[in-house]
């Protein structure tokens, strides 16, 4: 019997105590607060002059959250099966506690419903969209952005078939749009011939890599070698030849593709942020993807652009 009594006793403080460890938890599975948060000092992404405003120099790519791998469609269906609207907002929520403050949008249905409704939650975004393909006054009146470029596939189609002057034509309209405007494109003597010609944008978004060269293009650069794909081949040698055009432009500039959509990983990503912010100017950025499914791709990104930035 005395040992019966004792085990019970022992028994039951041991349900006491746990009943009180476990309280908060509980609180918060059923969404009531667990006492104030503890106060977090993110590191904070520092910021370039962008026409009236300030945003951050590293930007958030949305390319990852709607199956945009740029690589195969395997990864584009990984992408879009993990990329739920409740992960998209929460990591674009995250961006902003990292002091990333700029979006590099998209529009459809889906990525404006994203958008909204990070919003409506309070998220604070300065809308770099990309345009081009879709009524340009439509999405400016849906998103009221800062600024809207051509998109570099776009851009780089007319290239191709010697209609360059539509472009300059749509940029003359979406200045009419009181936003700012810009051109997009994966082919550095593009961008240089919009520079040389004086066309009437405010800013460049390049791609380091030249990744839409024809098949005629990829022969005569591999010695009439014939690829299996002729799109999303990355030279190593390509980037060079686009960060020499960004840094040249007096107008604000930002590189795109800096780790070869996803290619380059490891230690090599120090590098390639060093040789992207090292290579450009003080008042250009970075546009970047985020697929935070394995990593915690935002705090990563942040804490490196922070660390480089500091140092330079």
């Amino acid at each position: 019997m005395p040992n019966t009594r004792r085990t019970f006793l022992q028994a039951a403080a041991a349900a006491v105590g746990g009943a009180a460890v476990s309280a908060p938890a509980q609180a918060q599975s059923r969404g009531q607060a667990a006492g104030p948060p503890k106060p977090v000092s993110e590191a904070q992404v520092p910021k370039m002059k962008f026409g009236k405003v300030e945003i951050s120099r590293l930007v958030a790519g949305c390319n990852p959250f709607y199956g945009y791998a740029h690589f195969n469609n395997t990864l584009g269906s990984l992408m879009t099966e993990w990329c739920t609207p409740d992960k998209v907002v929460a990591t674009l929520h995250q961006c902003n506690r990292f002091g990333i403050n700029a979006y590099n949008a998209i529009t459809g249905d889906r990525p404006v419903s994203d958008l909204q409704r990070f919003q409506a939650e309070g998220g604070q975004m300065h809308l770099i969209v990309q345009g081009g393909k879709s009524d340009t006054a439509g999405i400016v009146k849906t998103l009221n952005p800062l600024a809207i470029y051509h998109m570099g596939e776009v851009t780089d189609q007319l290239y191709h078939n010697g209609e360059l002057d539509n472009v300059k034509e749509w940029c003359k309209k979406a200045r009419q749009l009181g936003v700012m405007v810009g051109v997009g494109s994966h082919y550095p003597e593009v961008l240089a011939t919009v520079e040389d010609q004086g066309w009437d944008v405010d800013f460049l978004a390049g791609c380091v890599y030249s990744r839409l060269r024809t098949q005629d293009e990829w022969k005569q650069a591999l010695n009439g070698e014939i690829l299996e794909m002729t799109s999303d081949v990355y030279l190593k040698s390509d980037p060079a030849r686009m960060y020499k055009v960004l840094r040249q432009s007096k107008k604000p500039c930002f590189a795109f593709k800096i780790l070869a959509a996803g290619r380059i990983e490891g230690r090599a990503v120090d590098q390639a942020f060093q040789t992207a912010y090292q290579s450009i100017k003080p008042t250009d950025g970075v546009f970047i993807g985020l697929f935070p499914k394995f990593k915690d791709e935002v705090r990563e990104n942040a804490e490196r652009v922070h660390r480089l930035l500091a140092q330079s």
